[in-house]
């Protein structure tokens, strides 16, 4: 007798793992319910996902990416048409000044035969102007002998 007083006042083993028992039991049964549901749910989520969802933005994707490759070929276009709008008018700009600087140079040489043919000219006349004054002066010599004698 004593020794069974004595297990019920002092030895509280059995009654705590029955205890331990039952909240193990207990919580593992809520856990796997809850993660049931939760499960559960991920593969309903999972099966919208695969079955409406995504088709559906593959869908809307595919229109909308034929729709910017459209764009994108028309814009494209639009920079090829500007580009050879713009190698054309660098072109016809260029040639326009490989004239006008041909025609510059035929104005600078004819400039410079001008420039030639008038210092040709000049020269002649400095030359003639010279002979004058020459004469002038050989006549005044000749004038001025005559009255020193």
């Amino acid at each position: 007798d004593l020794g069974e007083i004595h297990s019920r006042l002092l030895d509280h083993r059995p009654v705590i793992q029955g205890e331990t028992r039952y909240f193990v039991k207990e919580f593992e049964e809520k856990r796997g319910l809850r993660e049931m549901r939760v499960l559960e749910n991920l593969k309903n989520m999972i099966h919208e996902t695969n079955e409406h969802t995504l088709p559906k933005c593959r869908e809307i994707m595919q229109d909308n990416l034929n729709h910017v490759l459209q764009r994108l070929q028309a814009a494209s276009d639009s920079v090829c048409r500007l580009q050879q709008r713009e190698q054309e008018r660098k072109k016809i700009l260029n040639d326009h000044l490989i004239a006008s600087e041909k025609q510059h140079i035929t104005q600078w040489e004819d400039f410079m035969k001008e420039q030639h043919s008038r210092q040709a000219e000049v020269d002649e006349e400095h030359r003639k102007a010279m002979e004058r004054l020459k004469e002038q002066y050989a006549e005044m010599e000749k004038d001025l002998a005559k009255f020193s004698t």
